[in-house]
């Protein structure tokens, strides 16, 4: 898709389901929005990050659209959007460096939009590597991790982020080794909330709706306050 056949940046938070191009540090980048019903809305919004777009991965992934819409019925606004070089952004693939800055953007407008809404950071196997990177310095309220891809990336040099944090791993998957995750969790000095399921592979293949009830459940206790009194 050419970026010219989307609408451009919007000058606020669209109420309702919306597809436009927001200005990114190395081009255009496609973007999607979405909000909560109003009667349990919360004062945040949720950006998502998808997998690696060298295997694929994009915005529509299945397991990023169930999280959003995980997020999106604990009452949350949220964001999805393509990094550089995928869908109809601009620029192209930089390993998760460049693409943070991708991320940092999409966060810059979020905050022009909503300036007195929390931040939450969610992100599937590449995207929650990217998110995880730059949680502290974005000052995410919370963030959400599924698959991060622990001993396929370099996590070693991380600062975990300082609020509440979960990640859920498959105990089957086969792209990323559940037990490097595990590890790496038990490295930390503050480990995430971890969620094991048994029986699930890389993609959640007829475990989605597990994982939906798993996000659900842990982000009821750490949601912002009501956006209406």
């Amino acid at each position: 898709m050419n970026p010219t056949e989307l609408p451009a940046e919007p000058a606020s938070f669209p109420e309702i389901t919306a597809s436009f191009m927001l200005d990114g540090p190395t081009g255009k980048l496609e973007a999607v929005s979405d909000v909560a019903e109003p009667a349990g809305a919360r004062r945040g919004v949720a950006v998502v990050c998808h997998p690696n777009p060298v295997q694929g991965g994009t915005m529509h992934n299945k397991v990023v659209t169930m999280v959003e819409r995980a997020l999106r019925e604990s009452g949350l606004d949220t964001v999805r959007f393509n990094f550089r070089g995928t869908g109809a952004s601009e620029g192209t693939y930089d390993n998760g460096d460049g693409e943070g800055d991708d991320l940092a953007a999409v966060v810059a407008w979020v905050h022009r939009m909503r300036p007195d809404d929390a931040l939450w950071l969610a992100g599937f196997s590449f995207g929650s590597y990217v998110t995880i990177r730059n949680a502290a310095k974005l000052h995410a309220r919370a963030l959400i991790s599924i698959a991060p891809p622990a001993g396929r990336w370099s996590f070693e040099s991380i600062t975990p982020p300082g609020c509440p944090w979960l990640v859920v791993m498959g105990e089957e998957d086969e792209v990323v080794e559940p037990q490097a995750v595990f590890d790496w969790i038990d490295s930390l000095a503050v480990p995430p909330e971890l969620v094991r399921m048994p029986e699930t592979g890389h993609f959640f293949h007829r475990r989605l709706m597990d994982l939906r009830g798993a996000v659900k459940h842990t982000a009821r206790d750490w949601l912002p306050p009501p956006r209406q009194p």
